[in-house]
């Protein structure tokens, strides 16, 4: 009877050390807006000062969701339907075009807790692709669904619908042209419903050009963590400027671009899509931590410095545990990038010399 009233004893004290470390546990956000050759003479201090601010606001979203108690999903979601309303990134209304003149979206989101995930490819009307994702996980059967199915679906669940022209930028535009131009391929018609052209030249590509440097890729995704102490990740993008329609990179596929779980880590990337896919860049990172005990700094590193340039594939992850390690690696001259810890200071860096 002793030994029962010992065991119930010590149950109840560690009942209570794990409800003052939920208590006690703060929240902490990561967000990424892209990587590639982004140097401060080409974004200039007018680019400059214009990412750090979208940085800073689209990082205090969810910042605000979690400070409320909210779950690190919720903050996911809410992160980027702001960067998806911002044309300074390539997602939903900062979107490129395909080759032939249209915005085809593609997003992610997991859930550490449960490893619940939603994804959608080739999405043409739904005005937050990010949130159509988090309805696949949460209002169907299924992990991925692709273009006019996906849209269909949003409609149904009562997200809402736009025409694609609601997508349209003049700057990503004019990028496609150029690029298309430059490679000796057609020009597609303007689309439908976008604005009649501007009569003056249009700065390019938001401050960096994506037509003279391939190798820019403005995915936006973010991880968090919760009080609870769960992690989640999501990562959104317009893919890759001038690509063949119907193309899709690593962005909406689970382990590529997006994975979560609370046994390991939270990863969001953005690069060469095709070299992540082949990788599976966020599972392998986060199975470095699970299986080989590696800090997340040094996995995202040996999987980014290592594994991907081995392939010759660019590009860069933003990644979290649920113990609050927090980790940014990239190979490539820059990478649109905050973080904020509860508490703490926001700190927001745009090239590799930038902690």
């Amino acid at each position: 009877m002793r030994r029962f009233w010992l065991t119930v004893a010590t149950m109840a004290v560690c009942a209570a050390a794990g409800a003052q470390q939920t208590a006690t546990h703060k929240w902490t956000i990561v967000v990424h807006g892209g990587a590639g050759v982004i140097q401060r003479v080409a974004l200039g201090p007018e680019g400059d000062k214009a990412y750090r601010k979208s940085l800073e606001e689209a990082t205090m979203a969810g910042a605000k969701v979690l400070d409320a108690g909210g779950t690190a999903l919720d903050a996911v979601e809410a992160t980027l339907k702001v960067m998806e309303d911002d044309p300074l990134f390539n997602a939903a209304r900062g979107a490129v075009f395909s080759a032939e003149g249209h915005n085809e979206l593609d997003a992610s989101i997991m859930d550490g807790a449960s490893l619940k995930a939603g994804a959608v490819a080739g999405v043409m009307h739904t005005h937050y692709p990010i949130s159509l994702a988090r309805a696949v996980m949460d209002k169907s059967p299924y992990v991925m669904m692709i273009s006019t199915g996906a849209d269909n679906f949003g409609a149904k669940v009562g997200l809402q619908q736009v025409d694609n022209s609601f997508f349209f930028s003049e700057s990503r535009w004019q990028a496609l042209v150029k690029q298309l131009k430059q490679e000796g391929r057609p020009v597609p018609p303007r689309p439908a419903g976008a604005p009649p052209e501007p009569g003056k030249t249009v700065p390019v590509a938001f401050y960096y050009d994506e037509a003279a440097d391939p190798r820019s890729h403005g995915t936006t995704g973010v991880v968090a963590l919760d009080r609870s102490g769960n992690i989640a990740a999501g990562t959104s993008t317009g893919g890759m400027q001038g690509k063949m329609p119907g193309r899709v990179g690593d962005s909406p596929i689970i382990g590529a671009g997006t994975y979560a779980s609370n046994q390991s880590c939270a990863v969001s990337a953005t690069g060469s899509g095709e070299y992540f896919i082949r990788l599976g860049v966020a599972r392998e990172i986060c199975n470095l931590v699970r299986f080989k005990g590696m800090k997340i700094q040094d996995a995202a590193d040996e999987v980014i410095h290592h594994e991907l340039e081995a392939l010759h594939g660019d590009g860069g992850v933003i990644a979290l545990t649920p113990d609050g390690q927090t980790a940014f690696s990239f190979n490539t001259p820059g990478m649109f990038r905050a973080r904020l810890t509860e508490g703490g200071k926001i700190t927001v860096g745009i090239y590799n010399d930038e902690q």
